[in-house]
């Protein structure tokens, strides 16, 4: 295993931890999640940063954290964004791609790890899934022709069945709960070869998710829209900035001090 000094993470709600409650009114995450699982694996401390702001989307987590995450000199960077552009209006696949390339490449040059990964099928887990599951996929293919051709490491959730179980997703049915935090973060841990990372993050959950009748689905569907999707577009429609008023959890490097085991044992299913 590779020995991290430093891990900087940027990105959007998903990095900022959203929906996995730290217990003292802010949000946790599969990146501190992650940041805890390299710590308890290593001799050497880790110090530990965290950019991302929720409702960015990629050329604005460019504009905004990339420059000052690389300027905090990290061995270690997760980039993850994209999703905002592909559920909102006016995306762009080469503007993404640019910025992606331009991330990867800097950050790569400065012989920094790079971390990343892909969108899963959002067809079961989103009522509008099958609406945008075809630009997510072909935002994926970008990710991954960008990623080789710069050296970034890739977890490709889109190959696994765990991650479209609807258990490991927040009611808004965008974001994941505190289990789909967790097991995001031992699958990117495993993908870096932390040691005691292994497989079992992509084992299906002991029992069948509860089937609902069409009645019911169309009920819970037609909340999802008053409850989440309406506000969201609201938002969009009125102009309120992206992030706005949001300002990073963890802007400065801080040692990531050790755990009980207690982590290490939650996410790697012992």
């Amino acid at each position: 295993m590779l020995t991290f000094h430093r891990y900087v993470a940027i990105g959007d709600s998903s990095t900022e931890g959203l929906v996995d409650p730290d217990g003292a009114g802010g949000y946790r995450g599969w990146a501190d999640r992650l940041a805890q699982l390299i710590a308890d694996a290593q001799d050497a401390p880790l110090e530990y940063a965290n950019l991302a702001v929720r409702s960015l989307r990629l050329n604005e987590i460019r504009n905004r954290q990339f420059d000052d995450a690389l300027a905090l000199r990290p061995d270690l960077m997760t980039i993850f964004g994209g999703g905002n552009d592909l559920i909102g209006i006016g995306w762009d696949l080469d503007e993404m791609r640019a910025d992606l390339a331009a991330m990867y490449g800097e950050a790569r040059a400065h012989d920094c790890t790079v971390l990343t990964f892909t969108f899963p099928d959002p067809s079961s887990i989103n009522p509008l899934g099958k609406r945008v599951r075809d630009r997510m996929f072909r935002f994926n293919d970008i990710v991954r022709a960008e990623a080789e051709r710069y050296g970034v490491l890739v977890m490709d959730f889109q190959h696994y069945p765990i991650t479209e179980d609807p258990r490991l997703w927040f009611e808004d049915r965008l974001h994941g709960n505190a289990l789909g935090h967790q097991r995001t973060a031992a699958a990117l841990a495993w993908r870096l070869g932390v040691d005691g990372a292994d497989e079992a993050w992509a084992e299906p959950l002991d029992d069948e998710p509860a089937r609902r009748r069409l009645r019911e689905q169309l009920g819970s569907d037609v909340d999802w829209v008053r409850r989440y999707l309406g506000p969201w577009l609201g938002r969009g429609l009125i102009g309120v900035p992206h992030g706005d008023g949001v300002e990073a959890k963890r802007p400065v490097p801080t040692v990531v001090p050790r755990s009980d085991g207690s982590e290490q044992a939650d996410a790697f299913g012992r």
